[in-house]
């Protein structure tokens, strides 16, 4: 297989007189792949008996990322003996009389800098460094004491005011750093069909830093792919192969649940309830309960329409709520996946896809698609956040999104 310009790049990257190396731009442009593979060569021309890191955003999306490819490169393995301990999290690398130790790292908040401490390190290599915490890569970095050692940073885009962007990107000769920028074409392993469809699953700000590979500002309505004369559909009788519900609890503030049914390779929001507490007296957890047994029995027309719930996704702070639920004994109660971002992209790409579809009953997520927007003053600070209010349908529908239909480490489970 042919390498770009780009890819040549990085693995020529050991041979310079860099620092630090920065590979960001578009999905699937192939910088992470080439930078793993000469990060380890690297490691194992100039080293032996030390230790280095891999960081991700988490563990499990490290091991996903770089160390399951890894191990999946034949020329690594012709070349070196590589021992995976995934108990340990550990990637133990040996080369004739050279050995070091590759350790897998998470990033993903505050607290995580201090997993890493007491370490030092001879390289780090950050995947995904925009979606880790500053302070985790800066003591990360301040354990690379050896002499020689080098930093290994990849990402896609974020916010122009990210504080990598301006730190690192902006400041690249300060830091004697080599920045490479990919697009979709510097990977020549990618068909245009490929490349086509990627281009297709995303729109918003999520093109921009996806696809174009920007460091784009996230700004005005978070789902302006959302039409109601592509996502709306009449209610009737549908076939559904299963049935979930999803919750967005509130006792003064407005609950929001929402029946979802699968058909035909798409999810359709079949029912749903509304409650505001601020404009009507605030219920009691029996009293949402009683109305989550109504929203199901009266839309699932079967013998025990219960049992044909595979679960019910509830808002992960909601504790009280989802006990009075599993007190019940009807439901199988799942707390929500509630990563806000990753959330609402995976809704996006749905949504995009035409394969969230939405019953013309369900009024009040319809009144909430065209007021749900970016938070400007979080963006201004580097950050990505919706505005907290007429969000409590979007928001169980992200929970159904995030939890159902992708799990846990981001993948896409599919719609049957």
């Amino acid at each position: 297989m042919p390498i770009s310009e780009k890819q040549a790049q990085i693995m020529a990257f050991p041979f310079t007189k860099y620092d630090a190396l920065i590979a960001d731009g578009a999905i699937r442009s192939g910088k992470t792949s080439f930078m793993a593979i000469a990060f380890v060569d690297d490691a194992m021309r100039r080293y032996s008996r030390q230790r280095f890191a891999i960081c991700g955003k988490t563990v499990e999306s490290a091991i996903k990322n770089i160390v399951e490819p890894y191990l999946g490169v034949k020329a690594a393995r012709e070349k070196y003996h590589i021992s995976w301990r995934r108990a340990d999290k550990t990637m133990v690398i040996t080369q004739g009389k050279r050995q070091n130790i590759f350790e897998i790292f998470g990033g993903k908040d505050e607290s995580s800098f201090a997993l890493i401490q007491g370490r030092t390190l001879a390289g780090v290599m950050f995947d995904e460094v925009a979606l880790q915490t500053r302070s985790f890569v800066e003591q990360a970095m301040a354990r690379c004491s050896v002499e020689g050692s080098r930093y290994w940073f990849n990402c896609n885009p974020d916010s122009p005011n990210h504080w990598f962007y301006k730190e690192w990107i902006k400041e690249t000769q300060r830091h004697n750093a080599l920045y490479l920028h990919f697009e979709l074409d510097d990977n020549p392993a990618l068909s245009q069909a490929i490349k086509d469809r990627y281009r297709a699953t995303y729109s918003g700000v999520f093109y921009d830093r996806y696809i174009k590979g920007l460091w784009a500002a996230a700004d005005g309505i978070i789902y302006p792919m959302f039409h109601k004369g592509k996502h709306m559909v009449k209610s009737k009788p549908r076939p559904y192969s299963k049935y979930y519900v999803s919750i967005d609890y509130g006792t003064s503030n407005p609950t929001s649940m929402g029946l979802w049914g699968a058909y035909g390779g798409k999810w359709y929001r079949i029912a749903d309830s509304y409650y505001d507490g601020r404009k009507q007296n605030p219920r009691t957890d029996e009293e949402h309960y009683r109305e989550l047994e109504r929203l199901v029995a009266e839309n699932i027309k079967m013998q025990n329409p219960f049992a044909a719930v595979q679960a019910v996704i509830v808002d992960p702070s909601a504790v009280s709520f989802i006990q009075t639920i599993k007190r019940h004994g009807r439901f199988r109660v799942k707390p929500a996946e509630n990563d806000v971002v990753e959330g609402i992209r995976n809704t996006a790409t749905e949504l995009n896809a035409k394969r969230l579809l939405f019953c013309d009953c369900c009024h009040n997520i319809f009144e909430e698609f065209g007021a749900y927007v970016w938070d400007k003053k979080a963006s201004e600070r580097g950050e990505d956040k919706p505005v907290k209010q007429s969000d409590h349908a979007m928001d169980d529908m992200r929970y159904f999104v995030n939890t159902v239909i992708y799990s846990h480490n981001g993948l896409r489970i599919g719609g049957n």
